[in-house]
């Protein structure tokens, strides 16, 4: 595997001039912003259950026995109608990168992904352990932007906020990396990973956001994946936030998609200070960098397809979730982030909405679009670097340390796989789209939206039974936007957009 350490070099500062302005206020019962500038942006795997030590994937009896389904790449390609759109494998993202961004990363990455392509039948990456590159074979690479970390274990008695602790990382990042390529097998990958200091400070979203920027200048990828984020409420002012957005008008200007996971709190956020004790803010809030209007932001279903064949509905095996709903595809998730959000005006592209659609009122409404998320459906992971290997399912901690198969949840699920699918529309147009919400949106409000979405109508956010949450409804809501992709339709509507 390839791996470039970079050094952060100074970057022209994009001047930006778009539109949206700015709330001052937050709704009656704010609570006081966070004290530092920053906050920690925290991955955003919102649930995991390690299944199996070895090499082999669990069987789908593995997971019904407890309480969940396990999708792999062929199931989930037929739930979202991928076949027609590969046309054998004419369209399966070719010559197209997508950039990866995570803390930390996972070290065993490359060879854990030879695993899971080698489990799962998918193409082989150069870049893997023991791979012979060839012309025209997708490349997997790791750059280090800011620096090399080992993945470890927090130390034992830490009273850190846990967003830092790298063997969730180490997670989200096979997630991450498995995910885009199970959308998208013939797209080139590129895992760029920042290496924040613990106590972060002003470190993690600016070595985040600086190492996006040198991706966009350097047209190293045309789509961004996102999986992670922190509430808009944890900022410690407006303009500390909007510093950051630098990465984003580049990207819309230069043709490169960004996409975010929209959390896995539901309606509910909270501060990540006191430490001990953490404050949950008192009223519905989103996170960013999802509720931002230059980025796409993907909320969360549980999927009740076939888990083996991803086709017909099933509402006999577990979870709950879907036994409780008998012939519905997929309910919103119960985590799924979504709301309204507190900085940013409405964008003039959510101005017109499906009929029956939640109303969006003066502010951006997030998500955008939806994809499974729910790990009580979720996608098999293939993970060998969690950090402490040796200790059962899970650390003391509570964060994941056994080497193996995990079955997983969260929007952080839903960022990769929708960005494997612009990749494919980035092949088909034969460049990068750039900012695909107009797009989505204009397709959406038209008569064929029943055509490119499927609209998910059960299910609510309320995640914290004390903030109030949103229901799914007709159209878009914020729960699962406009609704998940029938992506034989929808993916060359985009490309020709």
């Amino acid at each position: 595997m390839s791996r470039i350490h970079l050094r952060q070099a100074a970057r022209q500062v994009v001047t930006l001039a778009l539109g949206a302005a700015v709330l001052g206020v937050a709704p009656a019962g704010s609570v006081t912003l966070a004290g530092a500038s920053l906050p920690t942006p925290g991955p955003t795997v919102g649930e995991y259950q390690f299944l199996a030590a070895s090499t082999t994937p669990p069987t789908e009896a593995n997971c019904f026995s407890v309480g969940r389904r396990c999708f792999t790449p062929t199931s989930i390609q037929n739930s979202y109608n991928l076949p027609p759109l590969y046309d054998g494998d004419k369209n399966q993202g070719q010559g197209v990168t997508v950039a990866i961004i995570d803390s930390f990363g996972n070290p065993n990455m490359a060879a854990d992904l030879g695993n899971f392509n080698t489990q799962m039948g998918l193409p082989h990456m150069c870049g893997e352990p023991g791979a012979t590159c060839t012309s025209g074979m997708p490349t997997f690479q790791h750059l280090y932007w800011n620096g090399k970390t080992q993945v470890k274990d927090a130390p034992p008695g830490s009273n850190g906020t846990g967003q830092q602790t790298r063997n969730i990382w180490a997670l989200e990042t096979a997630l991450d990396v498995e995910w885009v390529h199970s959308i998208a097998p013939k797209a080139n990958i590129l895992n760029v990973t920042t290496n924040p200091a613990e106590t972060l400070g002003v470190q993690g979203f600016t070595s985040m956001m600086d190492a996006e920027q040198f991706i966009v200048d350097h047209h190293h990828a045309t789509v961004i994946s996102q999986s992670f984020g922190a509430a808009e409420e944890t900022f410690g002012s407006v303009q500390s936030l909007l510093n950051l957005r630098h990465a984003f008008a580049a990207a819309a200007a230069d043709g490169v998609t960004v996409l975010a996971s929209s959390g896995d709190g539901g309606s509910a956020n909270t501060l990540k200070t006191p430490v001990s004790n953490p404050v949950t803010v008192p009223y519905p809030t989103v996170i960013w960098p999802a509720s931002d209007p230059l980025v796409t932001a993907t909320g969360g279903t549980y999927l009740c397809t076939d888990p083996v064949t991803g086709t017909g509905v099933d509402s006999t095996d577990p979870p709950v979730n879907c036994q409780s709903n008998p012939g519905v595809r997929e309910v919103g998730w119960i985590a799924s982030g979504g709301g309204f959000s507190h900085i940013f005006d409405k964008p003039s592209y959510q101005g017109s909405l499906p009929a029956g659609s939640t109303a969006i009122g003066a502010t951006r409404g997030v998500p955008d679009i939806a994809y499974n998320a729910s790990s009580r459906t979720g996608v098999l992971v293939y993970d060998t670097a969690p950090g402490d290997a040796d200790r059962g399912l899970v650390c003391p901690s509570g964060d994941p340390c056994s080497a193996g198969w995990y079955v997983v949840g969260g929007t952080s699920a839903s960022a990769p796989q929708w960005a494997g699918l612009v990749a494919i529309a980035d092949q088909l147009a034969g460049h990068g789209l750039g900012l695909i919400n107009p797009a989505l949106y204009t397709l959406g409000s038209g008569p064929n939206y029943g055509t490119y979405f499927y609209d998910v109508t059960t299910g609510n956010n309320q995640a914290d039974p004390s903030i109030p949450g949103y229901p799914a409804t007709t159209g878009w809501d914020p729960v699962t936007g406009l609704g998940t992709p029938n992506a034989a339709t929808l993916v060359p509507a985009l490309a020709s957009s």
